[in-house]
């Protein structure tokens, strides 16, 4: 083997040679041939070669001599890539290395059968036969879009939300919340939200509210089934029945969402800002569930306005309070523009409107055309010591026909007729 190295050596040392010479050669014929042509003489000068010369003889002479210059970086080439082929004949075992590529073992052609015809793979031809038992064993994967602003086009694909789709929830309303839509596609209906419709079910909710609470509170389907038993029987150890249980998370969906500790801090802030008993709070926060879910800024504020711009005294909002609980949400305006009307208008005293505390649950518009009716009509006496008394109950209780019937003694159409002028 390392003769034959040697041999192949030789053999590109003569060819090497051989070009050497005739590329020197070349040279000197261009040399010859130029001065010739050019009848410049040349002129050595400190061992570099000169001509004399026109511009354009020049030029001519710098074209000549970048051919030869590429021509001799040829060469140049050509001497390393045999030297290196001298060195590796010197050793046994060549080693290729390269940086990019790994090092893979060498095989021979017999082994690595690399097939060249391109048909011959393993997948079916779209023209060749097939038996009926393999076309029903052919499954195609879901078209699932890649990318959409609706949940709609996801309904045909996706078993959980043709699922809530059928429970009554509106996709429509969810999609228009941040990242909702992506959490109902990832979830999956047998082990995420079958569970947890189940569990609703189980505590008493109707079929009918599901939809509602799903719409308003996708985010029960994420919580976990062990929270969410544990803030029901919270609720039952304070002497909830399941009946009121049930209704209470049908009305206020985000109510199972908390934790126990903050359900029980809410409940003894209510009892303990208002004075309550355990059987009053239970009871306003029955009626109106929100309570356990909404922030107390506003309930805070409320308490306020009803102590000091309105001069109601403790036990008046106690009662009022229990009688209507949506007074700790009501809108802080609203509150004072009935107030302000009931009191420093048509005159009721803080007493009077804390027995009739449903004054504060109507439009105020509503009590504002009735009352200016009574007086056009000289009949707004709202005095219980006095005749025609006219109680606030009946005010705004009535519906439009009974009030000019009994308490205004005028027709429905004078009333129209009235609040055309207001």
């Amino acid at each position: 083997m390392s003769s034959s190295h040697a041999l192949l050596c030789l053999r590109c040392r003569s060819h090497l040679s051989s070009k050497t010479m005739a590329a020197t050669l070349l040279y000197s014929t261009q040399v010859r041939h130029y001065a010739t042509i050019t009848n410049a003489a040349p002129k050595i000068q400190n061992g570099l070669l000169f001509f004399r010369g026109t511009h354009r003889t020049m030029q001519k002479w710098k074209q000549h001599m970048f051919c030869f210059s590429d021509f001799a970086k040829h060469l140049e080439t050509e001497t390393k890539e045999v030297k290196l082929a001298e060195k590796l004949s010197r050793t046994d075992v060549v080693v290729y290395e390269s940086p990019i590529l790994p090092i893979i073992d060498a095989v021979s052609v017999n082994e690595r059968q690399v097939p060249l015809d391109l048909d011959a793979t393993d997948e079916l031809s779209a023209l060749e036969e097939i038996s009926d038992e393999e076309a029903i064993s052919i499954t195609l994967p879901a078209a699932m879009p890649p990318a959409s602003t609706s949940l709609r086009d996801y309904i045909d694909k996706s078993e959980t939300l043709s699922n809530l789709v059928q429970l009554g929830v509106n996709l429509w309303k969810l999609e228009q919340r941040p990242n909702v839509g992506s959490m109902l596609l990832r979830l999956n209906y047998k082990t995420d939200v079958a569970p947890r419709l189940l569990f609703l079910k189980d505590i008493g909710v109707e079929d009918s509210r599901l939809g509602f609470i799903i719409t308003h509170n996708p985010y029960i389907l994420t919580e976990s089934l062990e929270s969410l038993h544990a803030r029901v029987n919270y609720l039952k150890s304070k002497n909830f029945n399941s009946e009121t249980v049930a209704s209470m998370v049908s009305r206020a969906p985000y109510l199972l969402n908390f934790s126990v500790k903050r359900l029980d801090n809410r409940l003894g802030f209510y009892q303990q800002q208002l004075q309550l008993s355990a059987s009053n709070t239970r009871n306003i926060v029955a009626r109106l569930p929100r309570l356990l879910c909404g922030s107390l800024e506003p309930v805070k504020e409320n308490l306020k306005v009803c102590k000091i711009e309105l001069g109601f005294k403790e036990n008046e909002i106690q009662h009022i309070v229990i009688a209507v609980p949506k007074v700790l949400t009501a809108n802080k305006r609203k509150l004072t523009q009935i107030f302000d009307l009931l009191h420093n208008t048509m005159k009721v005293p803080h007493h009077l409107i804390t027995k009739f505390p449903q004054v504060f649950n109507t439009k105020y518009l509503r009590i504002r055309e009735r009352h200016l009716f009574l007086e056009y009509l000289g009949k707004a006496q709202y005095d219980p010591a006095l005749p025609s008394y006219i109680s606030l109950d009946c005010l705004v209780s009535l519906p439009d026909e009974t009030f000019c019937t009994d308490l205004a003694s005028a027709s429905l159409e004078d009333f129209y007729l009235f609040q055309k002028t207001i």
